[in-house]
Order: structure tokens, then sequence, then C-alpha cells
């Protein structure tokens, strides 16, 4: 069985709202994980993204190999944070974490540098403005109706080879 990765979230964000925009403050950090310390100290990959309405977008896909609490806020992060919550005016932001899971020794890094290029792929197609600088170079391939293909109905075809791939809904 291959190492399996664990979803936690979403996880809303605290935030300063004022009078012309939001921010996430020290003390809006410190709320978080004062309400999450059991997530602290995980490795993994987390997503920052945005709630509206029923759906999510996701804005920033990170990585964590020393651990969530030292590298989900670090201060270039936040100010990725920043520039997504100035273009939202409504949504609440939140957190997602992948997290790696628990072994002797640290974990292990490489599982987790394909996970993140995995993620920063797949948000790049819910989010083509995602914040990421790294990894962000949108593949020149698709299979329509399956993968990275024009807007529609799929084929028969294609339903059935998403189906035999168990690509979508899972």
């Amino acid at each position: 069985m291959p190492n399996l990765f664990t979803v936690e979230g979403p996880f809303d964000v605290p935030y300063y709202q004022g009078k012309a925009g939001r921010t996430i403050t020290d003390d809006n950090v410190q709320e978080f994980w004062a309400s999450h310390d059991d997530l602290a100290d995980g490795r993994g990959c987390y997503v920052f993204g945005i709630r509206a309405g029923k759906g999510y977008t996701p804005a920033y896909v990170g990585r964590a190999t020393r651990g969530f609490r030292q590298e989900t806020f670090a201060h270039h992060k936040l100010t990725r944070y920043q520039q997504f919550l100035a273009d939202y005016q409504r949504g609440t932001p939140i957190l997602f974490f992948v997290v790696a899971p628990k072994r002797r020794g640290a974990p292990n890094s490489s599982h987790i540098q394909e996970l993140e290029e995995f993620l920063i792929q797949t948000a790049l197609v819910a989010n083509p403005d995602l914040l990421n600088i790294k990894g962000t170079k949108a593949e020149e391939w698709g299979i329509s109706g399956v993968l990275r293909g024009p807007q529609g109905k799929p084929s028969v075809a294609a339903r059935h080879f998403r189906r035999l791939m168990k690509i979508g809904d899972l």
C-alpha cells in the first residue's frame, strides 16, 4: 500500500476586516493555531483558498516539510494571501491540509514534493490565476472530455474512460 496522505479541513482562517479590505494579522495567525494545534507539527501540503457560496477557489498551494506552523503563515506566504483577499470582496478564507503519514524520522520529502506538484497542476485547472510561482507552467496537452479539455458534455467513450481510470467523481 502506498503512503497515504490524509486531508484535513476546510478550516476558516480568521482575518481582520478593515474599512478598505481584509488582512490576516499576527493575532489572527495565533488564533488559528490555538484552534488547530493538533495540525501545527504536521507535514505535507496545504491549500489556501476562499469559500464563497457553495464553492471553493484555490489561491495558493504550499509545501511544509518542517511543520505546518512554521511554513503556512510565513511572511512571503501571507503577502500572497493578502493579494488574493484584495481581489475577493466576499467569501471566507480557508485552509486545507494534506497531511503526510506519521512515521519514524523525517517524512518522505520526495513524496511531499510530488504531491505539491500534483496539487498545483490540479489547482491551476480550478483557478488559472493561482498565486504560486513555481510549477505553474500549464500543460500543453489534454484529453477531450477527460482532462484539461474544453467545457461541455464529454463523449460516451470519454465518460467510460474516466470511470476506467477513476478520474473525476471518485
